[in-house]
C-alpha cells in the first residue's frame, strides 16, 4: 500500500497519474501506468528516445506543485548525453531522471510511441505510428562452462526480462550473426523483433534506425516511399516505369500476353521483381542508407500486378468470374521475392477486394477512409485502370473501370509522361481561339515575358495527362469541340490553328517545327480517346451511385500520378467525374501509395484495412447491363443527360446543337443555336487564377 507522502507524478498529455516511492525512474513510474514513452535502450540512458519535459509551477486543479528540485539534478550518463548528443535545456531523459517529489510531465510527440504523425507533403492523413518491427537493446548474460546455455536462450531470456518479449523465433540469418554480434558488442546487441513473434535481425551494441519501404505497384509506374520506421519521416521518394509495358499497355493485354506465351508470366514477374529492385537501390541512394537496413515493405497493387509480383497465374483474372487466388493480406520475407533488403526484411502486402479491385483500392480506402465519412464520398483512383470506391460510415461499393492509358499520355499523338517541356496547363481564348500554355520545369505561362528563354533547354515537347484534359475542356468551352466531341472545321475560316486532316479536323496548340521542334496538335482521334476513358470512368462512377441510391456525392477526390494532377473544374466541363460543388472537390495525391505508407509504419491501420475490405460491396462493371447506357450517354461533354447545375454556377457551358451525332454514338436533343455562352467575369478570373 502506498504512503500519501509519496511523490505524485502526472503525465501529460495522458492524463495518467500515480504515487510512486521517492527514487522511481519518471520511465519506470510512466510504464506503470501505461504511458507511451519510446525507448530501444532500454532505460539505460543511451538511445534518447524517452526525453520528456517537467512542467513547473502551481497545478491547483491537481493540488500539487511542481518544483525543478522534485526531479534529481542530471547524473553522469545523462550529462555524458547531453555533451555527446545534444539534450534540449528544458528535456530530461525519463530513465535517468528520478522522483524526489510531486511532479507534472509532459511527453512531447516525437517520444511517444503511438505518435500521431501527419505528412501533408504526402496528403496523409492523421494516424499513429505503431511500427511492426521494434528495435531493442539488450545486454546478454556472458557463457559460463557451468551453464551450457546457447547464445539465442539467453539472448530471449534477456529480451523477456527486459522487455516482457516471450516466445520469440529467430531467423536463420539472426542465428549466424548472433555470436559476431556479442563478441564485437560485448555481450550488448539491439535486435529487431518483427510483430512481437521473429527476432528478425541484430547488431553489436545500440542501433537506433529501422527502415521501411512503402511501394505502390502500378500498371504504368511505380512509386516508393523509404521512411523510418521509428518516426514515420519519409526520408527519399522516387518513381520508375513498369518495365512489364513492353508487354502490354493495359491490364488486359497483359493477361493475354501471359495466355499466349508460355512463359509470358514468369518474364512478367522477373521484370516487376527488377524494377522494384531498381527502385529499393534508388530510394536507399537518395536517403543515405544501405539497402540492408531496409527491414519491412508493404506493397500495393492491383490485381493483376498484385499476381504477377507473387508469381501467382493471371490468367483467371481474365475472364468470368475474375477468381482471385487470394483476396487476404499476403505476408512473406522480401527474399521470396527476390528483393535484395536485410535478410530478415519482412513485406505485407495489403489485402485485394476483387477480381478487379486490388490492394492498391484498400490503399485508397485506408489513406482517405471513406469508412470513417458522414457524408457519402466518392474516391477515384485514375489510372490505366480507374478503381472506383464510393460510400460513407455506413456503407462502401467499389468498382474498377477500363479507362485506358490515354490520360497518361498514350495513344494520344502528342502525347508523353509528365516530364520537363510537356504542356501540363491551357488556356483558350474564347474571341481569338489562341492558346497559352505552361510547361513542366516553368512557372512562365507561353504568353509571359522570358517564355521561349526559360525553356529554351527543354523546349515544348508534348502534351502530359493533366494538359490533355485541360486543352480539350477548354477547347469544348471555346466551341471548337462540340458537345458530341467533335473538332468543328466551320472554325477554320476563324483561325488557322484549326486544321484539315484528310476527313477530320485538329487543333494546333504549338508548332515548333521553325526551331527542329514537335508540332503539338489536338486531332479527332485524340478527343475521341479522351472521350472513351472519361466515359467509362463515368459509367462506372454512375453504376455506383445507382446501387446507392443517390443522385449526388457531397465530396470527390482524384487519386493517382494522373488524378492528383487534374484542375477539378477542367474534369467537371468534361464530365469526368458527376457534379458537384468545386469546393468539395479535391486531389487525394498517390492516395494507393499513401495507404501503403500508412500501412508500412502502422500495425493498427493493417489491421483496420483487413476488416474494412471484407464489407467493401464490389460493383462488376464487366456484367451489369446499364454499364452500356451509361457509357454512351458520358461520351457526350460534359454529359448527354445528366445536369450539371453546380458547374453551370460558375460557367455557362455551350449550348447543345440539334443533330450533332458525333460519329454516330450519340445524339443531341439540344437546340441549334451553335453560339457559345460566356462565363460570368468573376468565375472566368476565378478560373484564370486556378
Amino acid at each position: 500500500m502506498t504512503s500519501p507522502a509519496e511523490p505524485l507524478v502526472i503525465f501529460t498529455p495522458s492524463g495518467r497519474r500515480g504515487r510512486f516511492p521517492t527514487g522511481t525512474t519518471v520511465l519506470d513510474a510512466a510504464r506503470a501506468l501505461g504511458v507511451d514513452i519510446d525507448s530501444v535502450c532500454g532505460g539505460r540512458g543511451i538511445c534518447g528516445r524517452c526525453q520528456v519535459e517537467q512542467s513547473v509551477g502551481s497545478f491547483a486543479k491537481h493540488g500539487i506543485e511542481s518544483r525543478p528540485e522534485n526531479l534529481s539534478p542530471f547524473d553522469a550518463v545523462e550529462t555524458e548525453y547531453r555533451d555527446q548528443r545534444g539534450l534540449a535545456a528544458d528535456r530530461r531523459l525519463s530513465c535517468t531522471a528520478h522522483l524526489r517529489g510531486d511532479a507534472v510531465i509532459d511527453v512531447p510527440p516525437e517520444s511517444q510511441v503511438y505518435r500521431q504523425v501527419v505528412r501533408k507533403g504526402l496528403d496523409v492523413r492523421d494516424f499513429h505510428i505503431d511500427p511492426v518491427v521494434r528495435l531493442h537493446y539488450v545486454e546478454v548474460t556472458q557463457p559460463e562452462l557451468a551453464s551450457p546455455t546457447g547464445d539465442l536462450v539467453r539472448l530471449q531470456e534477456a529480451l523477456e526480462r527486459e522487455w516482457g518479449l516471450t516466445d520469440l523465433e529467430a531467423d536463420l540469418a539472426v542465428l549466424v550473426a548472433l555470436q559476431p554480434a556479442l563478441e564485437k558488442g560485448s555481450w550488448a546487441v539491439t535486435v529487431a523483433v518483427h510483430d512481437r513473434h521473429t527476432i528478425t535481425a541484430v547488431w553489436p551494441g545500440l542501433h537506433e534506425k529501422a527502415y521501411g519501404v512503402a511501394i505502390d505497384v502500378g500498371s504504368t509506374t511505380i512509386a516508393g516511399h523509404l521512411a523510418d520506421l521509428a518516426d514515420g519521416a519519409v526520408l527519399a521518394s522516387a518513381g520508375v516505369m513498369n518495365p512489364q509495358i513492353r508487354f502490354g499497355e493495359d491490364l488486359m493485354s497483359r493477361v493475354s500476353y501471359a495466355m499466349m506465351h508460355p512463359e509470358g508470366a514468369v518474364e512478367m514477374t522477373a521484370a516487376v521483381r527488377k524494377a522494384l529492385n531498381g527502385l529499393l537501390a534508388t530510394l536507399a541512394m537518395q536517403s543515405g542508407i544501405k539497402r540492408d537496413e531496409i527491414l519491412e515493405l508493404a506493397i500495393v497493387g492491383n490485381p493483376i500486378m498484385h499476381h504477377l509480383l507473387l508469381g501467382i497465374d493471371p490468367i483467371p483474372l481474365g475472364s468470368a468470374p475474375f477468381a482471385l487466388a487470394t483476396d487476404r493480406a499476403v505476408r512473406l520475407r522480401a527474399a521470396e521475392l527476390e528483393l535484395r533488403t536485410h535478410p530478415g526484411a519482412r513485406v505485407y502486402v495489403l489485402p485485394c477486394i476483387a477480381g478487379h479491385v486490388g490492394a492498391d483500392t484498400a490503399g485508397v480506402i485506408l489513406a482517405e477512409a471513406p469508412h470513417e465519412s458522414e457524408v457519402v464520398e466518392l474516391v477515384v483512383d485514375v489510372g490505366t485502370n480507374a478503381e472506383i470506391v464510393l460510400g460513407n460510415r455506413h456503407f462502401l461499393l467499389a468498382a474498377s473501370s477500363p479507362t485506358g492509358p490515354a490520360f497518361e499520355g498514350a495513344q494520344i499523338s502528342s502525347g508523353q509522361r509528365a516530364a520537363p517541356g510537356a504542356i501540363e496547363r491551357v488556356r483558350i481564348d474564347r474571341e481569338t481561339l489562341e492558346p497559352r500554355f505552361r510547361v513542366i520545369g516553368s512557372e512562365l505561362w507561353s504568353d509571359d515575358p522570358g517564355f521561349a528563354e526559360a525553356t529554351a533547354e527543354t523546349g515544348v515537347t508534348g502534351i502530359c495527362g493533366s494538359g490533355i484534359v485541360e486543352v480539350i475542356a477548354e477547347l469544348f468551352l471555346a466551341g471548337v469541340i462540340t458537345e458530341d466531341g467533335i473538332v468543328d472545321g466551320a472554325l477554320a475560316a476563324r483561325t488557322p490553328r484549326v486544321i484539315a486532316e484528310g476527313r477530320t479536323f485538329s487543333y494546333l496548340v504549338h508548332d515548333g517545327s521553325a526551331a527542329g521542334r514537335p508540332r503539338i496538335v489536338v486531332t479527332q482521334n485524340d478527343v475521341r480517346a479522351i472521350q472513351l476513358a472519361k466515359a467509362a470512368l463515368y459509367a462506372g462512377v454512375r453504376l455506383l451511385m445507382d446501387r446507392a441510391g443517390i443522385e449526388t456525392v457531397e465530396e470527390i477526390r482524384l487519386a493517382g500520378a494522373f488524378g492528383s494532377q487534374i484542375d477539378m473544374f477542367h474534369a467537371m466541363v468534361l464530365g469526368l467525374i458527376p457534379d458537384a460543388d468545386l469546393a468539395h472537390a479535391k486531389s487525394a495525391g498517390n492516395a494507393a501509395g499513401t495507404g501503403a505508407l500508412i500501412a508500412l509504419l502502422s500495425g493498427a491501420a493493417r489491421r483496420e484495412i483487413e476488416a474494412v475490405v471484407r464489407t467493401v460491396e464490389k460493383i462488376e462493371t464487366a456484367v451489369e447491363p446499364r454499364f452500356q447506357q451509361h457509357f454512351v450517354e458520358a461520351m457526350a461533354f460534359p454529359h448527354k443527360t445528366a445536369a450539371y447545375p453546380h458547374l453551370s454556377a460558375v460557367t455557362e457551358l455551350p449550348a447543345r446543337r440539334s443533330g450533332s451525332r458525333g460519329d454516330g454514338l450519340i445524339g443531341s436533343d439540344g437546340p441549334d443555336r451553335g453560339r457559345r455562352r460566356r462565363r460570368a467575369t468573376a468565375a472566368a478570373a476565378a478560373k484564370e487564377d486556378r
